[in-house]
């Protein structure tokens, strides 16, 4: 079958250089409209549910919302676990599904449990269920400012004209505004007034709810037409309010104006934002599930463009704090620049190691037609090309080359040799030999490879999700590769060396390396037992340092686009925080590595997360001449530093990202406590963050739900309200109204909608001390005040209720110094062994730190398996039980390069794309090294050739071209990444080039001095012997 493959793209050779070149242009002209991505979708489909609850605490949200949504929710096909938020006025549930299952289907099932709830949720509570996002959620954080415009009226801008405009690009999801300061109408009791009226603020609300009415009228039908009515009585001024009368007293009526003010206000503030120092409002714009971020991206340039007339009459200036599109911009051009000037160097090496261009051309051609054959197989398996993608493709650029190098140079050498014969076979029968002659050899070594390649796709979870692109995209390149030496290169030989004269010297470089190479193969048999002891030595001086090296789940990324935060004692005010935040943007505006900073502090409306009002994040971008993030990120937490009762800790936006979208939480390691008791699993908790604390290695450690958040309890007296007549609705409604301020009308302008609130005045509601006095309305129509009828205290409770399953927990999240991931888990293990829970409650552990180590084992459980098959594979490729056993024994010794490189170079931890580096490090010494076995083969079986040592000599002398030019051109391909290491997109393929180049040294030096050697010693080729 090979052949005739090989025979028909000779024989219509022209035809197929006429349709690679069709594709080639076909493909690289699709580049440009590929779907790019920072990361593939790594988070398991999730499908999220809000739930506005304003007045209800912590706890009653709990009872009241969560619990009722999470009981509605359990025992949904292919759920694999909820996780609930409940904080007062707002309830989050996440519904994490098991991978494979379609989201939109799986977003249908959540909506119809919903739907079940019905009316068992508080009166006024609707569930929304939120747009499905992509894994990097966010694409955008703008900053919005105004050095003329109120915040509120810059907050109608935003509500009006920039969020819709925003919201209409293709593939947004949503734009949260963090820091909107709403218009409302509101209506401001004053107490003092209401007693001597003796009225209650439920009379109030009454009576202003039907001030502001809006109702239809219907029609009026004439016989010869139909006359529309448009009654005009709604309330749509403050002074229109004012004038409304909502009850009478002694025939006198009262209006609103005579018991309270009107005036237009912003709502209780449970968030703020700062931009660049000043205040302003936080745009937070997240991508759809499946989006394309580059298109999505340009799509709000192009909003913004059009909106930036608008704006800058109003005196608004957008300010672009963080944008994803930036990281994958500057990724793509890195990546792009590393493999173009590697494929220069492979062309300069091509050309003067096999001394004859067309060669060296027909050599490097068939590696882009490869690597642009694999986007394409990517593209229809719907694979974005992110950074998994990008570094599966550059790593497998070595076994491209191979393929590459190792037909041609075959091809050139025999017709090299048919030259010299007296009676030279025809070129094309000479190709077509040559061809076919490695060609199964490479099949076995391709699929030896690519089942190498397999443990990582069946990693699972995020990791599997994660880094299953990378080896899609390298397997993907191989085959391709593989294709194209079956077809494009014998067409290309037929081409362009069939008719023209091919020297019968071999190339200058060539014939050096035979010479140099033949003396160092005579002196390792000579000293075959000294050679052994050194490498030995060697492997096992290396192994030894195994357990030295660091190990984390992901390399730091050196994106531009990082997120400080910064928290303080539960309870903080919001305009204490906003002061801090002053603070800190001013010490940053001083920065010169700072682009621009957006502060936003607690929650939004429909926002991803909801920290209390006492955390903070900060979103900024490192400017172009920052080379080194991790420094300047290290430097700003210097600057910030000094601000009493304060902690800060800085991330990159990515790896935010992908520790939220595995845990829920934004830091590497999350340390969940697990009890009945709320109080209980408090002290726990608190305890445990002390001891991770002191672990080294430990950063920033959060506790999440921090259980002692001031709070001021009010419980009613039952015998008091008897004796007074108050019912307990009065009681809490007015409560809710005073401080929550209920909302009574609305008035429409617009696409605005100014909501209509009753509520207490701002002296009032920010003084405790005017809770005791607070007028409640009897069944009698009299007036008591709020501390006869209910004892108020000052107490601690829960800020933030968690919940994993249905099961309350506390959270601690920690921050881990990089290079310290897997010992600072074995520590904190360790120090957790002999620790005294309270009754009923235990302590589990997660986050990408876990995740990593669970990822680490079952790549080298996977891969034990793989060896297995790879060793059956070896055993029918080779038909030697001997020669299998040397290749399985000499692999090993392939890594002793790679963790050298290590090292020397100093890479900050083993991450798991170092390991997959080590995994291509293995299939580069399989395939060298099953090449050469097969040629001993070849050379007894099919040349009649003995058995010895000379044979030994001259298998090895055959294949040192095609072993030096691959690891040559693998090297100089690589070296470009290698040495970029750590710049911005480089991150995870760097670590991986330096530990495949540090391999390629000790992996020649296995095929071509250590195998050569010991099958001359233990296996046995003869055609009559069976081993």
């Amino acid at each position: 079958m090979l052949q005739a493959i090989v025979q028909a793209s000779l024989r219509h050779r022209i035809i197929v250089a006429i349709l690679v070149t069709v594709f080639v242009i076909f493909a690289a002209l699709r580049l440009p409209t590929a779907q790019y991505g920072v990361f593939p979708e790594f988070v398991p489909p999730t499908v999220t549910i809000q739930t506005q609850a304003p007045g209800l605490d912590p706890q009653q949200v709990e009872a009241l919302v969560t619990d009722r949504l999470e009981l509605a929710l359990g025992g949904l096909p292919g759920l694999a676990k909820t996780q609930s938020q409940s904080q007062a006025g707002v309830s989050v549930v996440n519904v994490v599904f098991h991978g494979g299952t379609d989201i939109y289907r799986d977003r249908e099932l959540v909506t119809g449990a919903v739907a079940s709830v019905g009316g068992g949720l508080p009166s006024g509570v609707t569930p929304v269920i939120t747009p499905l996002q992509s894994s990097t959620g966010t694409v955008m954080f703008l900053g919005i400012k105004s050095n003329r415009l109120s915040l509120m009226k810059l907050t109608a801008l935003v509500q009006s004209t920039i969020r819709p405009a925003l919201l209409a690009v293709p593939g947004v999801a949503q734009v949260v505004a963090f820091g909107s300061t709403p218009e409302q109408l509101m209506i401001e009791a004053k107490p003092d007034r209401l007693i001597a009226a003796q009225l209650g603020l439920n009379s109030v609300a009454g009576g202003a709810r039907y001030a502001s009415t809006a109702l239809g009228a219907g029609w009026i039908n004439t016989g010869n037409q139909q006359l529309i009515l448009e009654p005009h009585g709604q309330t749509v001024s403050t002074t229109d309010l004012a004038a409304s009368v909502i009850a009478y007293k002694n025939s006198i009526p009262v209006t609103l104006g005579d018991i309270a003010r009107i005036r237009r206000g912003p709502p209780p503030r449970f968030g703020a934002a700062l931009v660049n120092g000043k205040p302003g409002i936080d745009l937070v714009i997240g991508t759809l599930y499946g989006a394309n971020t580059l298109t999505v991206t340009n799509g709000l340039h192009e909003a913004l463009a059009h909106l930036a007339p608008t704006l800058r009459d109003q005196g608004v200036k957008v300010v672009y704090a963080l944008q994803v599109s930036s990281f994958i911009h500057s990724a793509l051009h890195q990546v792009a620049l590393d493999l173009a000037i590697g494929a220069v160097l492979i062309v300069v090496v091509l050309f003067l190691s096999l001394g004859n261009w067309r060669v060296a051309l027909i050599s490097f051609l068939s590696i882009p037609v490869s690597l642009l054959a694999a986007t394409e197989i990517l593209r229809g398996l719907g694979i974005t090309l992110n950074v998994m993608a990008l570094a599966g493709l550059a790593i497998a650029l070595g076994a491209v080359v191979d393929d590459a190098v190792v037909d041609v140079e075959n091809i050139f050498r025999r017709l090299r040799e048919n030259r010299s014969r007296k009676n030279p076979e025809p070129a094309l029968a000479v190709i077509l030999h040559a061809s076919v002659e490695v060609r199964s050899s490479i099949i076995y070594a391709t699929l030896s490879v690519a089942i190498i390649f397999i443990p990582i796709l069946l990693l699972g979870g995020v990791a599997g999700r994660l880094f299953a692109p990378l080896g899609i995209a390298y397997i993907a390149a191989i085959l391709s590769s593989l294709a194209v030496a079956l077809t494009l290169t014998p067409a290309l030989a037929a081409l362009l060396l069939a008719r023209v004269g091919v020297s019968e010297k071999e190339p200058a470089p060539i014939r050096v390396a035979r010479g140099f190479y033949g003396r160092v193969l005579g002196q390792v048999n000579r000293r075959f037992r000294l050679f052994m002891i050194v490498v030995v030595l060697l492997f096992f001086g290396m192994a030894a340092t195994v357990p030295l090296l660091g190990v984390s789940y992901l390399p730091q990324f050196n994106a531009r686009q990082v997120l400080m935060h910064y928290q303080t004692a539960p309870g903080t005010s919001i305009d204490t925080m906003l002061a801090i935040g002053k603070q800190v943007a001013a010490k940053l505006a001083r920065e010169k590595s700072v682009e621009a900073a957006v502060v936003h502090i607690g929650r939004a409306n429909l926002s991803n997360g909801h920290p209390g009002t006492n955390k903070a994040e900060i979103e900024m971008s490192f400017s172009r001449n920052v080379s080194n993030v991790a420094a300047a990120s290290k430097h700003l937490l210097t600057v910030v530093r000094g601000v009493p009762g304060t902690r800060f800790w800085i991330d990159t936006f990515l790896a935010e990202r992908i520790h939220e979208g595995l845990s829920g939480f934004t830091a590497p390691l999350i340390v969940t406590v697990y009890g009945p008791h709320m109080k209980g699993l408090g002290q726990d908790a608190e305890r445990i963050a002390k001891i991770l604390r002191g672990i080294k290695g430990s950063g920033a450690v959060t506790l999440e739900a921090p259980p002692n958040t001031p709070t001021i309890a009010i419980r009613a007296r039952r015998a008091a309200m008897r004796q007074y007549g108050v019912t307990a609705h009065a009681l809490l409604q007015t409560i809710a109204a005073a401080y929550t301020g209920e909302t009574v009308g609305q008035v429409y302008r617009g696409v605005r909608i100014v909501p209509i609130v009753l509520t207490l005045p701002a002296q009032w509601r920010h003084d405790p001390n005017s809770l005791t006095n607070l007028p409640i309305a009897t069944t009698n129509g009299s007036i008591v005040p709020l501390g006869e009828v209910a004892t108020i205290s000052e107490t601690a409770s829960p800020q933030l209720i968690l919940h994993d399953d249905g099961r309350r927990v506390q959270v601690i999240s920690v921050a881990i110094a990089a290079g310290h991931t897997g010992g600072y888990l074995t520590a904190a293990k360790h120090a957790l062994t002999g620790f005294h829970f309270q009754q009923g409650d235990y302590v589990t552990f997660g986050g990408t730190a876990v995740s990593g180590s669970t990822a680490r084992m079952r790549l080298l459980g996977y891969g034990g398996i793989a060896l297995i098959a790879i060793l059956c594979l070896l055993g029918i490729a080779l038909g030697r039980g001997r020669a299998v056993t040397l290749l399985a024994l000499g692999l090993p010794f392939a890594l002793i390069g790679g963790i050298a490189a290590y090292w020397l170079t100093g890479i900050s931890s083993v991450s798991l794309g170092v390991m997959v580096g080590f995994v291509t490090l293995f299939g580069i010494a399989l395939r060298n090294g099953l090449l050469l076995m097969m040629h001993y083969g070849r050379l007894v079986h099919d040349h009649g050739q003995s058995w010895n040592a000379e044979t030994v000599r001259q298998g090895a002398m055959d294949r040192l071209p095609a072993i030096l030019l691959t690891a040559t051109v693998t090297a100089l391909g690589l070296l470009p990444l290698a040495l970029n290491t750590g710049s911005t997109g480089d991150e995870i393929e760097g670590p991986m080039a330096i530990v495949i180049l540090g391999g390629l040294i000790s992996a020649t030096i296995l095929t071509l001095l250590l195998l050569p050697s010991l099958a001359a010693r233990f296996v046995r080729f003869d055609t009559d012997v069976e081993e």
